[in-house]
Parts: C-alpha cells; structure tokens; sequence
C-alpha cells in the first residue's frame, strides 16, 4: 500500500455514485431555473463529495464550497487546505476543477459570484430539494452507514463493559471519545448522564458518579454519514418497556412514501397509547431523519419531507428517566437497525430486537 493510499480518509467512489448525485443536483439546479447551484454546509458538501472531509474545526465551517453549473463542477477551496484536501479527501471531484482561494477570502462568496446575468442559487433557495435529493441513499452509501452502525454499537458495548456505579461521567465519555476515534469516527455528541442526572435529556458529562443506572449517548460521523444511538447500563428502568412501545408507533409510521409530518404524528400518538400523559412528546424533539446531518431534518408537525427508500432514521422517544435511540433503514423492505451489536442484550417489540439495560460488570 503507497503511503498515499494509506493516507486517504475516504474510500472510493464509484462513478455510479458520482453520477447519481450529480443528475439530482442538475434537477435541482434546472428546477430552480439557475446556471449554477452553489453548496457550502457540511452536510451537502460531504454528501456530494462521497464522504470527504469539508471541516477542519468540528465547530468550524467548510473549507471549501462547490459549484455545480452546466458545464461541470468548480470546487473553491481555501488555498492553505487544498494539497491536503486534493490528496485524501477529493476522490469524488473528479475531473471537477480546483480554484484555490486565499485564506482570506471566502469561498463560499467565491463560489457564489454570479457570472454575467446568470442566475445563481444558493442551498438557502433549495434546502427541501436538497434534503430531497440526499435522502434516498445509494448502496454504496448503505454500506458505509452499516459499517459505521457497527462500529457504534461496538464501541457502547466495549466501553459499557468497562464502567461501574463509581466511574465518573467524564471518564465514560473520554472512554467513548477515544474508542470512536480510533475507529476513525468524528465523535460530535456525546452525553451521558448518571443516576442523579437522569431528568436531563442533553445531559453533558460531569464529574458526577454514574450510579446504579445511566444513560449513554454518541452521535458519530465518518464518511460524512451519522450514526445515533442510546444506550442504558446498570438497573432497568421503570418506563423502558413503554418507550419502546412509543418508538415502535415511530417506526411502524415510517414508511416510504408517507409524509414526515403524518409520521411524527402517529408517533407522537404512541405516548398516550403506551400510559405516558399526552403532550410528553413537547417536553424534547422525536428525532425524524438522520444522514449527513444529525437530523436531516428534525421531524415536527409542519415538515413535508417524504420518506425515501432507503432512508436513514433516529427517532428518539424520551420521558423523565427513559430514552431509546438507535439509526435505522427504512426501505420497502421494513425497518433495518444498523447501530446493532449482538452482544448487547435486547428484548423483542414489534419484530425488532431492541436494546435493553445493560448491568454493569
């Protein structure tokens, strides 16, 4: 293996991959009725761009924006990340063509400087048609979310192994930081919250002891895909079994086809019929979509997304102490779970083997 090989961050693209993409941003673009389409979010760069890095701060925003026109696609990137982005990041690009903008400029004002009368757009115009056009995932994409699921769901189990009651919440969450870094995943959330800080449902690691029971959160990108999922270790908790009944009116909404919007109210339904009080689902968001965001986007009741086959979920049902989460495939097909380890113990709701509290040791 050259030594540019093992430096690439990301595999390669097929140009069946690369073809896909492009035809649906032309659609967009021609819907729009510009000459050019500019994309500048982490989300719709790295999707493009078959998993490539666009950060160099977590925090940060891309270091380079793409413009798609007729004639073929302009990459502007920030002159002092270009070699490295070139090398390791870029497969996708092609034959696209490189300007390198200096460190002191935008590129995002580069990329969107318009050309004569030509009209361009930016991904403002065209959010839901964009969020459209990522959200049926192509196989080779479906791969990578099923690899990065795995490797998420081993690293909760590897790490869950390893706390007790004593352990601290900063430790479990430096535990699981190093795990998914070294499996090469951008660890972008993580919570965790021990037996006194349940209540909290985006519970930031304290000092704080775990206790005899506590919940475990990761968010994790690799390849510009995020894999969610919760896990529970120490004692069962009063309301687990009835918030799996809520996730299971999620799922059994979440089908190709429906609106975003019938779906998040269907689950939303599932807390009265599993005995929590009605309105439980306004006290913290239900998930919806996931992909190259964490939410692509988050569900509510005026979201008019359709549900794409294949395409990602979180859903996240939650109450007072009780929480489940995990990444899943909707298709045709039903309900694929892809952050799944088999050595986590699970129960069975709906014809889904679902995550159960883990006891410590």
């Amino acid at each position: 293996m050259s030594a540019t090989t093992a430096a690439r961050a990301v595999p390669p693209v097929s140009t069946a991959e690369r073809e896909v993409k492009r035809r649906r941003l032309v659609a967009v673009r021609e819907d729009a009725g510009a000459a050019a389409l500019v994309l500048t979010s982490h989300e719709a760069l790295s999707w493009y761009l078959g998993g490539a890095r666009t950060h160099v701060s977590l925090a940060g925003p891309p270091v380079l924006a793409v413009r798609v026109a007729e004639d073929g696609d302009t990459l502007f990137v920030s002159a002092n990340e270009a070699d490295r982005l070139i090398a390791e990041e870029l497969d996708a690009a092609g034959a696209a063509r490189v300007v390198r903008v200096p460190w002191y400029e935008s590129v995002v004002a580069r990329a969107g400087a318009g050309d004569g009368d030509d009209r361009v757009v930016g991904e403002a115009e065209v959010g839901v048609q964009l969020r459209a056009a990522r959200a049926e995932l192509v196989p080779e994409e479906v791969d990578r979310y099923r690899a990065l699921g795995r490797d998420v769901a081993e690293t909760l189990t590897d790490v869950a192994a390893g706390l007790s009651p004593a352990t601290s919440e900063r430790t479990a969450a430096s535990a699981l930081a190093a795990e998914l870094v070294e499996r090469g995943i951008d660890p972008l959330v993580l919570l965790v919250a021990g037996h006194a800080r349940l209540p909290h449902r985006h519970p930031l690691p304290t000092e704080a002891a775990l206790g005899d029971r506590a919940m475990l959160v990761v968010c994790g990108r690799r390849h510009g895909l995020i894999a969610n999922a919760t896990r529970w270790v120490g004692a069962a908790g009063a309301d687990d079994d009835r918030i799996l009944a809520v996730e299971a009116a999620f799922f059994s909404a979440t089908r190709p086809g429906t609106r975003l919007d019938e779906a998040f109210r269907a689950g939303c339904r599932g807390y009265a019929q599993a005995g929590f009080a009605p309105d439980e689902w306004e006290r913290h968001h239900q998930g919806g979509p996931t992909g190259y965001a964490g939410r692509d986007p988050r569900a509510t009741a005026e979201t008019r997304d359709i549900v794409r086959s294949p395409h990602a979920f979180a859903w996240n049902p939650s109450a007072p102490g009780a929480k489940v989460e995990d990444t899943v495939l909707v298709s045709d097909a039903g309900v694929e779970v892809l952050t799944v380890d088999p050595r986590w113990p699970t129960t069975t709701v709906g014809g889904l083997a679902r995550p159960v509290a883990r006891p410590f040791g």
